[in-house]
Parts: structure tokens; sequence; C-alpha cells
């Protein structure tokens, strides 16, 4: 008994790329083709409410199931037929029933933010579609989005009103192969059996393909399945994943009867002509917008706006904060390529100069937290002993001389800016002063960008010394933070942010040290020589 099918999304989310504006002979003939082709389950277009688009034809945004009609092919009902509807730009109650010559399945798509707050509303319209009699599709978008609880919530809601089918949507097409298989698995198991699981990926790390066939194995005909796809793979940036190869594979694997040449014939003649004009599919810049789920435009305008190289892009936009780079918005972008513009600076001379100081060294970091105070004989003997390179992070020690000065905060700079040698200090880029007689590197290169504490001053330093090709780090004074405590020689030091508490703080820092422990194995011996929870 089949159950793996392919929805083809061409018409609708193909579509977007081109504003939808597909002839409306070609509507008509690619669905033809399709159903010829043996393609389960066919997109035909949006739903969208009168008041965001108006309808006169040669588009797949529709406003009425009626201005479908016309495009279902005529006594070839092998395929089943179906629109989508972002929820919020459609009004459910002026959904007329299904009379079974238009369109008879509908699919739902809604985000976290929406589920969370109009969660009644959600359900109301899922169950309008159910009781006007289409086939009722879920999506719900951007699953990377949700906690494994939240999507348990989520799970819980889609089996009380028993939908078709509920998707994983990879919306940024930000998803690894172990992050589609976890959800996966945590769904299968809580769904219940007889709903079908829809996969929608997007190509941004060319992992479409892979994915389909991992939930092919990952049913093993135990769970019905339906994998979205679009011919060509065509889809805004990196696309989607391609009906042909899908359709080839399930064809000449697993037994299933889809028409190839149809299916090829319907790219030649439909998509051929608007490769010409469009482009979709892998690129540098999709790969970054999967990397760092990010709304595509975003990264589209900085490539041909700005002419920005992919190193910049992808520094400006991992300082975006997730949930505004998943919108486009161009005076963000804007203002945040300013910001970055002022932070750049080319350290070539600089990163030369410090490797030969220090390349093949042994470094001492000295960190500010107390234990350079209750630990100053044990770090002096070390120095007297190791004789190490010397450099502190954001602040003067009393009674140590430093070789270097590693500043990386503008506050901490500027305590200390006319009483320390100029000529010993190193300085990122984010500090924006004429300073003479400085070190300056460049901020962006040194940040951890997929952390929360991205611009850590004492994980910057570590980054910086990563290109220097020294042979051992030690650090003193890297504490780690305790409640109710004064952690740092100098009083002023804040012990918690606006954003995180000390023990999430904690857990962070430590999860980037031994990230970076991990990247410099066999390169650089790191390890801790005061106190510290950080040590294992």
């Amino acid at each position: 008994m089949k159950n793996i099918y392919i929805l083809d999304c061409t018409l609708r989310d193909g579509g977007r790329i081109i504003d939808c504006k597909f002839n409306d002979k070609i509507i008509l003939n690619m669905a033809k083709d399709l159903t010829q082709a043996g393609i389960d389950i066919i997109e035909m277009g949006f739903l969208r409410g009168h008041d965001l688009v108006s309808y006169n034809g040669n588009s797949t945004f529709f406003t009425e199931v009626e201005q479908i009609k016309s495009f279902i092919p005529k006594g070839q009902k092998i395929a089943m037929y179906s629109a989508f509807v972002d929820f919020g730009m459609y009004d459910f109650s002026k959904l007329k029933v299904c009379d079974g010559e238009s369109i008879t399945g509908i699919r739902v798509g809604f985000t976290k933010k929406q589920f969370a707050e109009m969660k009644k509303d959600i359900k109301d319209a899922l169950l309008t579609v159910k009781k006007q009699g289409y086939v009722l599709f879920v999506q719900g978008v951007n699953s990377l989005a949700y906690t494994d609880r939240e999507l348990l919530d989520l799970v819980d809601m889609i089996n009380e009103i028993e939908p078709y089918s509920y998707g994983i949507v990879d919306t940024y097409g930000a998803m690894y192969l172990e992050d589609l298989v976890h959800f996966y698995n945590l769904i299968d198991y809580n769904l219940n059996q007889d709903i079908c699981i829809d996969i929608h990926s997007h190509n941004n790390l060319q992992s479409s393909f892979t994915f389909a066939q991992e939930i092919v194995r990952l049913a093993d005909g135990k769970r019905n399945i339906i994998l979205d796809a679009t011919l060509n793979g065509m889809g805004k940036c990196a696309g989607n994943l391609n009906t042909e190869l899908i359709a080839d594979y399930l064809s000449r694997k697993k037994d299933c009867d889809y028409d190839i040449d149809k299916i090829l014939d319907a790219i030649d003649r439909y998509l051929l002509p608007l490769k010409n004009k469009y482009t979709w599919g892998y690129s540098v810049p999709a790969f970054m917008a999967g990397v760092y789920k990010a709304h595509p435009n975003n990264i589209i305008y900085l490539t041909e706006k700005y002419r920005l190289n992919s190193k910049d892009i992808k520094y400006i936009i991992s300082g975006i904060d997730e949930d505004t780079r998943q919108k486009y918005d161009y005076n963000n972008i804007q203002r945040i390529y300013r910001s970055y513009n002022k932070n750049l600076v080319d350290d070539s001379n600089v990163i030369s100069e410090l490797r030969r100081k220090m390349e093949n060294k042994s470094i001492l970091i000295l960190v500010p937290g107390k234990t350079i105070e209750s630990c100053y004989r044990e770090i002096k003997a070390y120095i007297n002993e190791k004789a190490p390179v010397v450099i502190s992070v954001n602040f003067v020690p009393n009674g140590i001389t430093c070789d270097h000065y590693f500043f990386a905060n503008t506050i901490h700079w500027e305590k200390v800016c006319d009483e320390v040698n100029h000529n010993k200090c190193i300085l990122s880029s984010n500090i924006h002063e004429e300073i003479n007689g400085v070190l300056l590197v460049d901020y962006s290169a040194l940040i951890s960008e997929d952390s929360i504490l991205y611009d850590n001053s004492t994980i910057m330093l570590l980054n910086l010394l990563k290109k220097l090709n020294v042979s051992k780090v030690n650090l003193a004074g890297f504490d780690g933070l305790k409640e109710n405590e004064e952690n740092y020689v100098d009083a002023d030091y804040p012990d918690v942010n606006n954003v995180m508490t000390i023990k999430e703080t904690n857990k962070e820092v430590r999860k980037l040290y031994e990230k970076y422990k991990n990247k410099v194995t066999g390169k650089i011996d790191v390890d801790i020589l005061t106190p510290s929870i950080y040590k294992k």
C-alpha cells in the first residue's frame, strides 16, 4: 500500500520568485502535466484576502476557490488539488463549501508567534476548513523556532483537530540532517498514526534531497508521508526539493509510478524560459541565509545594493538578533550596514606583526576575575618560570607587567586609555575612536557569531591568538560568576547583563570555551591556571 506522496508546490512556493505571475495557460498546462506524471498532490497557489490582492487572472494569488476551478484538469482526478493559506491573510468565514469541482485540499500555515498569541483563532480556522468539506493540511512555519515542549503543545492541538497531515517546515533552509531526524522522531512518536507527516524543506544547505531520502527510510512503510517539491527546485533564493529528483528516486528505489519524462517535459516547457530571467538554486548567499535563519531578501539586498563579499555579509547577518533577521526590513539592514562599516578594518598588517611576536610561543591571558588577586603569587611564579607573553583582557592588573593589553569594550578602554602605554594595546575595531599607537584588529573576525555572547572579550582574544599560531595558552582570573559575590578585581564590572542570568552566562561561556578547545585540539594547548568553574 502506498505511503509516500509527492506534493508539487511549483505554482505556489516556486511562484514566489516571480510574485506568482504565471500565465493562465501555463497554470492549466502545468497542472495537467503534473497530473499525467502521477504527482499525488498539486498545489495550485495561494488563497489570499480581497484586501491583500486583486485577482485578475495570470496569477496564482487567488481570492476565491472558484477562481481555481478552471485550472483543474478535467476528467483526470488522479491527483488531489490544494491551495495554501497563510494564517492572517485570509478570512476563513468567506470559505465556501467544497463542491469537488475546484481544489479539495487546503493547507494552512502559521508562525510560532501566531500559535502562542492566537491559538483559539487558529484552531477555529482549521476546524472551519474541515467543516466546509476540505482535506486539511497544517503547516507549523519554521519548525526550528519551537522547543520540544512547544512543539508537543502544537502536536496536542493537531491530534485534537485530526487533519490529513502536519508539516515539518524548514522555512529558512537552516536544518541539518540531525535536526530533521530529531523533529521527525519526536512528532512521529506523539502524532496520531493516521495523520501524515509532511516535509517542506528549502535547499540552502543543499540537503533537501538527502532529507527526503532519510524521511522515506524513517517512515519505513509505517507512517504516511508527504514530500513537498517543485519542478527544477524552483523557489526563492536556494529553492526547494526538486520534483524530478524525488520522483525518479521513488520510481527507481520504492516502486512508485511517476512519469519522469512528463516531468522533464514540464521543466523544459515552463521553467527553462523563466531560468533565463530569474535565478534560484544553491549560492553562497543562500547558504548564509540558511546558516543564520535569515530572510533571503536581507542577503540579496546586501549582495546587490552594496556588492559586499560573502564574509562581510556573514558577519552583518550574524550580528542581527534571530527574530529580526527572519524579517525583511530595508531600513534595519541599512543601519546595520553602516554600523558594520564603522567596525570594519583591514588588520592584515597588524596580524602579521603580532604573529611575528607570538608565533609558537606560550601565552598567559589575565582575565579580571578575583583569583588574579587571591592567586597573585602563583601567577607571578608561573610568569617567572615559564616566561610567557602576558596579555590582559579589558583591565590593567596591579603588580603584573603585561606585554600587551587587549580591549574589546569601549567602557573599559576609556577607564585606562590615558594611563596605559598605547604601543602595548590591542583594540578591537568596535571601539570607535581615533587612537594613535594602538594595534587595531577587526572586531567582526573575532566574534562568535552563533552565540548570544558573541562579543565576549576573552573568547575574542582566544580567537585572535588562534590566528597568530601560538603554541600554548593559559588563562588566569577566568573564574566564572558566582551569585551574591564580587566577581571581579574591579568592582565596577557588572556581574550580569540585561539578557542573561549568572547561571545562563556561565553556561554559555563554558560552551564557547569548550568549543574553542575542541577546535584547536592538536594546535594550541589550552588550560586554566587559577581556580575556575570552567575547569573540568
